[in-house]
């Protein structure tokens, strides 16, 4: 099929299709409530991303001591022939957790006339207004979007998508912030989403000296610790709660065993305080878990892609900052 590209809808966004599969939403106050009664207490870092804290992680990508962002971009600029090659022509582009597009553009401006991209994202307008974005300037790629969990199974024949080679982008190496379990999850349900042949490009970052590391997640000028504060706010301002910010500092954390940056908000006195009515208490030292960032080996992440079904076609590591890209294809299914 040939998807052609739509008027303009009611809001003035021009796509070829956006689906709205109507994700379930999270309820904020219960899973809130829930992580801050266990004797660790945590919250999930998808809480983190409000609108101020998008801002912010921006902000964090710019900082000279984050390096995954620009050494991510930096590889993709060295890998346009290569990537013209394995994806062949007519490939179907589709991201899940679409967001600026800046890494998206080299894969797209690197393919042989690509068929569709589609973007994908829990937020209905957040992915549309992405999309729209990358459309206006692309004009002769038909863009869709999908309101959709990308952690959620996916009937793919409700997209109606061209015939080519499905490529499945997902850069950042977000796959490191799902626990392992959890990432291979992630992994089995993008399997599902593909054809033998069909291919998954995907950054993870890698094991390297915990002083890089945690200067990456605590960075001199304290965005990454702005960020997690805005959490709090944004659960005293939601939540009615009391949370004192001048009794908790952030704190990341190198664990070389579970191989990962661990992030913390930390008390550095005694409080209690309420949230929704519900009264708890956070002792001094006692943390509240936020984030974590696993750090693989090539090895490792290829071990934890083949469990989900996936051969490895092609690793490029950078030269100076180790960070990988992978090309891993969709084995015959069973």
């Amino acid at each position: 099929m040939s998807i052609a590209r739509s008027l303009k809808d009611a809001d003035g966004v021009d796509l070829a299709f956006y689906k709205d599969l109507h994700p379930p939403l999270s309820d904020f106050k219960s899973d809130i409530l829930d992580g801050l009664s266990r004797p660790q207490k945590s919250i999930s870092p998808k809480y983190l991303y409000d609108r101020a804290g998008s801002a912010l992680f921006d902000e964090i990508t710019r900082q000279p001591e984050y390096y995954p962002t620009r050494t991510e971009l930096a590889l993709l600029d060295t890998l346009g022939a290569q990537l013209t090659a394995l994806a062949g022509p007519g490939a179907v582009v589709i991201e899940p957790g679409a967001g600026s597009s800046i890494k998206v553009r080299k894969l797209i401006d690197a393919l042989d006339h690509p068929a569709c991209y589609v973007g994908m994202d829990i937020s209905g307008e957040h992915v549309k207004a992405a999309c729209a974005s990358l459309s206006a300037d692309y004009p002769r790629l038909p863009v869709g979007a999908v309101c959709h969990d990308f952690t959620a199974p996916l009937e793919m024949a409700a997209l109606d998508l061209p015939p080519g080679k499905r490529i499945i982008f997902f850069p950042g190496s977000t796959i490191g912030n799902f626990d392992l379990s959890d990432a291979l999850g992630v992994l089995k349900n993008f399997h599902s989403w593909l054809r033998p042949g069909d291919a998954l490009f995907i950054g993870a970052d890698l094991r390297k000296d915990a002083s890089i590391l945690e200067a990456a997640y605590d960075d001199a000028a304290r965005i990454t610790a702005a960020f997690n504060y805005n959490l709090v706010r944004r659960i005293n301002r939601e939540l009615d709660g009391s949370l004192n910010l001048d009794r908790l500092t952030y704190k990341a954390h190198w664990n070389p065993y579970r191989s990962r940056v661990e992030m913390f908000l930390v008390a550095t006195q005694d409080q209690c305080f309420t949230v929704a009515g519900k009264t708890f208490t956070l002792r001094e030292s006692e943390t509240i878990h936020t984030e974590n960032s696993h750090k693989f080996t090539p090895g490792t992440f290829i071990d934890l892609a083949a469990r989900a079904g996936f051969i490895s076609k092609q690793v490029w590591v950078h030269e100076k900052t180790p960070y990988s890209l992978h090309w891993l294809e969709c084995c015959e299914k069973t």
